[in-house]
C-alpha cells in the first residue's frame, strides 16, 4: 500500500497532472494496482464537458502510465525515493488503446497493470482501467527509466 505522499515523492507529477491518489497492491517485476478518484472539482470539467462531464480519456491514459511508472521504479529502487530524484520514466510508444465506457465524476478509476516484458531499463505493460469491476479503458504502455536532466526536488 503506498499513500499519495509516498506517490509524491516518486513521481515528479503534481496537481493537476498528479493522477494516482493510492496504490493498493505492487508487485515488483509483476502487477500494480492503483487508484484515482474522479471528482467533479476537477480542472479538467470546466471545458470536458461543462454540461455534461466526462472525464477524458487521454487522462485515464496517464493515470495508467503513471501508475506503470510507480510500477518500474518500485521494481528497479525498491524503496529507495532518493534515487527518484534522478530518474524520470518516459513513455516510448502507446498501443492497442480502447474506450469502452465514459468516466464520470463520482466514479473510482481502478487502474491495473501486468509486465508483458522488462530488459534493462525498458518495460512493456498491459493496462487496464475499471469501474465498478467494468474495463472503461485498455492499453499496451512501453516505457523508459533514464536520468533525469534535473536533479533537484
Amino acid at each position: 500500500m503506498m499513500d499519495v505522499n509516498k506517490i509524491r515523492e516518486i513521481l515528479p507529477h503534481r496537481y493537476p497532472m498528479l493522477l494516482v491518489d493510492r496504490v493498493v497492491s505492487l508487485i515488483p517485476n509483476e502487477s500494480i494496482e492503483a487508484y484515482k478518484n474522479v471528482t467533479i472539482n476537477e480542472e479538467v470539467f470546466l471545458g470536458h464537458f461543462p454540461r455534461q462531464p466526462i472525464y477524458p480519456g487521454v487522462m485515464q491514459i496517464e493515470g495508467m502510465a503513471q501508475a506503470g511508472g510507480l510500477l518500474a521504479f518500485c521494481s528497479m529502487f525498491g524503496d529507495n525515493v532518493e534515487e527518484a530524484k534522478t530518474k524520470i520514466v518516459y513513455f516510448m510508444t502507446i498501443d492497442n488503446v480502447k474506450f469502452r465506457i465514459p468516466v464520470v465524476p463520482g466514479d473510482k478509476l481502478v487502474y491495473k497493470l501486468s509486465v508483458l516484458k522488462h530488459r534493462g531499463s525498458i518495460w512493456s505493460l498491459s493496462a487496464q482501467a475499471f469501474v465498478d469491476d467494468n474495463v472503461v479503458s485498455e492499453c499496451e504502455l512501453k516505457a523508459m527509466i533514464a536520468d533525469s536532466t534535473d536533479s533537484k526536488s
